[in-house]
């Protein structure tokens, strides 16, 4: 149910969440975050402990997230196949373990990250946000991570870096849809820098209070709510800081229908149908409402874009 938290089919057992409300669950994990539950938190495995030191955000949106269900079961993930079942469907033998991430270009520390070197000691929190896909349909989604800029921060930003480009796992033995060839792969995205530091940026290692399922982009994925949700790369092995703008996979395959910055805007259509409204997914049936420009989160980001044309540079 929408209202309470659902166990993640792929693991077996029941969670905190299969047998608690929603409201109790978030309370209980504030209380031991705030009773001295770090010392427990230190002998319990890494996912465990981000569920009990998770904080909501002051950016969550105050919209009911969409289901377990919902989020994990209706999804694009073409590395597994076109269509929306086919994620759930095939994810499940994907290795997420070990996993590294590369960082490279104009960095200070670049090199060849841990996952859970790179997640050590960043903040992180609950995010519940809307979620736009470009095919004029749309969720919430309870997401648990932390900013992207965080990580940039820490490696450190060259002077001369004006875009971060990411690139996703593309692994033929696992992924039908890379051993099939649909797309040129690896997946790759790009954002401009100052959008990569945005805060409302962020890379996501879970949902819902638990780890990322695999269908979702596990083990870490980059979330950023104000653009159309192909910019969130899932499943990410490669981060770069580069001075110029980095090829991105649609806009290579399909430019005049997939530009570079991908922010949402119901003024802006495309080719093969209006982005004026959307799909919101749930229950028996989709109800459609208007979209809102930026996905709702102009009031932060529209600064960014001062002076661009948005329906040129879309």
């Amino acid at each position: 149910m929408a209202d309470r938290y659902t166990t993640n089919r792929l693991n077996s057992g029941l969670s905190w969440a299969d047998v608690t409300p929603k409201e109790v669950f978030l309370n209980r994990r504030q209380w031991l975050a705030g009773s001295g539950a770090m010392a427990l938190a230190a002998t319990l495995p890494r996912q465990a402990q981000a569920r009990i030191e998770a904080a909501k955000s002051r950016y969550s949106t105050d919209e009911a997230p969409n289901s377990f269900e919902d989020i994990t079961s209706y999804n694009n993930f073409y590395e597994f196949g076109f269509d929306k079942t086919d994620p759930a469907t095939h994810a499940g033998g994907l290795t997420i373990s070990p996993w590294t991430v590369e960082i490279d270009g104009l960095v200070e520390k670049p090199g060849s990250y841990d996952l859970a070197d790179l997640v050590k000691g960043m903040p992180i929190e609950e995010r519940i946000y809307r979620f736009r896909c470009v095919e004029a349909w749309s969720m919430v989604i309870p997401w648990i991570g932390f900013e992207l800029a965080a990580l940039l921060n820490r490696v450190g930003v060259q002077p001369g870096a004006k875009y971060v480009a990411f690139t996703s796992l593309a692994r033929a033995e696992e992924m039908p849809g890379v051993a099939r060839g649909l797309l040129d792969w690896p997946y790759r995205e790009g954002l401009r820098l100052d959008e990569a530091m945005h805060p409302l940026t962020i890379l996501a290692t879970g949902l819902y209070g638990e780890e990322m399922p695999r269908q979702n982009g596990a083990p870490i994925r980059l979330v950023v709510p104000w653009k159309y949700g192909f910019k969130s790369a899932k499943s990410l092995v490669r981060i770069t800081l580069t001075d110029s703008q980095p090829p991105t996979t649609w806009n290579m395959m399909q430019p005049n229908e997939y530009g570079f910055y991908a922010n949402v805007n119901p003024e802006v259509s495309h080719p093969r149908w209006s982005q004026a409204s959307e799909r919101r997914i749930g229950g028996l049936f989709a109800k459609r409402v208007d979209t809102i420009k930026f996905n709702g989160y102009g009031d932060q980001v529209a600064s960014l874009y001062a002076g661009q044309d948005l329906a040129k540079d879309y």
